[in-house]
């Protein structure tokens, strides 16, 4: 079944995330390795990497995915680019040095430039990060967007002209955000509806390369392009897109993580919807 969980915080340690996630009942979890509106990112020590990999493994954790800096925009043309690559870069390395697979990544924005040319300008130099990097296991999940002024990642074209840029390597994938995905205009409210998104992304991309599910109901309608996350039920999704999701055996051991608004509920209630509509 597809492992549900939220994204948590490592205040206090990296390792104070497994805590969190466990006191939540997750199954799989998502974080920052470091503080995230940040550039500067120290190499993770090694005595921390060991608390946070022996926490992890006495732990029901089965993934942990993390969350790239939202500094990081690879498609600026202006001192952002060059800092983004080395920032991405050290991003992958910690994620080695903690024994974590995936990392999820905003595709950036093209910032009023033409959005074919700030692609490819990310294909580039995706190649280039994943080629200093191929040492390294770890993939980059590019998250669907919600397509608001010049962000990219709008629609799974996008995301393919990436992906293909890049020579089709084996260490990118895609992230799925329910509320991005419908703010772009993929309305998943019904059976039919979810199927034809799934067919969209087979087609674009391929289901292999679907890493991880950021399960957000949506404070808008549908196609607004506006990027504000609501609690599940609560927004104009409801609960049956959820329901699609975690019961679609496509998503065996997909991590499917809340990024739910932090308010006093916290995740608790989110992760007891989606134990429930999971079945369990």
């Amino acid at each position: 079944m597809a492992r549900i969980g939220a994204h948590v915080s490592i205040s206090g340690g990296l390792e104070k995330s497994i805590e969190r996630g466990e006191a939540l009942g997750c199954e799989a979890i998502q974080i920052f390795t470091k503080n995230q509106l940040q550039w500067r990112s120290s190499p993770v020590a090694q005595s921390k990497a060991d608390r946070f990999c022996r926490s992890w493994a006495a732990s029901g954790i089965e993934s942990v995915v993390v969350h790239a800096s939202y500094l990081i925009n690879l498609a600026a043309v202006d001192a952002t680019g060059p800092r983004s690559v080395t920032a991405l870069e050290e991003e992958i390395e910690r994620c080695d040095t903690l024994g974590i697979d995936d990392i999820v990544l905003h595709p950036g924005s093209s910032r009023g430039r033409d959005a074919d040319e700030a692609l490819d300008l990310v294909s580039e130099r995706l190649s280039q990060i994943l080629d200093r990097t191929r040492h390294k296991r770890v993939r980059i999940l590019l998250e669907t967007m919600a397509g608001q002024g010049d962000i990219l990642g709008r629609d799974f074209r996008q995301l393919k002209r990436i992906i293909e840029g890049a020579g089709w390597h084996y260490r990118l994938g895609v992230c799925m955000d329910t509320c991005h995905l419908f703010a772009a205009g993929h309305d998943i409210r019904s059976r039919a509806a979810y199927q034809r998104l799934v067919d969209q992304a087979e087609e674009a991309v391929g289901l292999d390369r679907v890493g991880c599910w950021h399960l957000n109901d949506s404070f808008h309608e549908l196609g607004r392009g506006l990027d504000r996350h609501a609690h599940i039920g609560e927004g104009a999704l409801g609960y049956e897109p959820f329901a699609f999701i975690l019961n679609d055996p496509l998503w065996e051991e997909t991590p499917c993580i809340l990024e739910t608004p932090l308010d006093s509920a916290g995740h608790a209630r989110n992760m007891a919807i989606l134990r429930k509509l999971r079945g369990g």
